[in-house]
């Protein structure tokens, strides 16, 4: 899709309280940094939710019961397309970025461009994979103006494990 822009529908749903979410233009800034060079054309919802959402998804979809910061869902319906929905959990995020002594709006920068990375294929299973990943997400929100996610804390490791996909 060389010199073409990429095409982008998204769907944003606040279904979580709170007026510190960010606003559909970024989200949207966002994704696009996400979706790399080749700018595929993209379908994605980004839902952010509450802890009873958040927690219910996961536990059906990931087995686990607690809400997690980040999910997505990958929809491979049509070839050449990047489609899935990532959804947010609001006060994960919140009490995430507040122990990592970070601004809100750079975690969630940083869970956005994780979760399109995902809808793209990129995993974080195994080292060399996690290392990839963390590297293009450094990269993306580099270029966006925030600080290396990982490079704060010795806990990156466990930060990234935490990270759902």
């Amino acid at each position: 899709m060389s010199g073409k822009r990429a095409r982008l529908s998204l769907i944003v749903q606040y279904a979580a309280a709170g007026d510190d979410l960010p606003a559909r233009g970024l989200l949207r800034r966002w994704v696009l940094a996400a979706l790399g060079p080749s700018k595929p054309s993209a379908t994605i919802t980004l839902r952010f939710v509450d802890e009873g959402e958040g927690r219910a998804l996961n536990r059906r979809y990931r087995s686990r019961d607690n809400a997690t910061n980040v999910l997505s869902f990958v929809y491979d319906d049509e070839p050449g397309m990047c489609g899935g929905d990532i959804v947010l959990c609001a006060p994960v995020l919140r009490r995430e970025a507040a122990a990592q002594g970070k601004p809100l709006v750079a975690h969630c920068a940083h869970l956005v461009v994780h979760g399109t990375l995902h809808l793209q294929g990129a995993d974080h299973e195994e080292p060399a994979e996690a290392a990839r990943m963390e590297a293009r997400e450094s990269a993306i929100l580099a270029r966006l103006g925030f600080s290396d996610p990982y490079a704060r804390s010795s806990s990156a490791t466990d930060r990234r494990r935490s990270a759902a996909r």
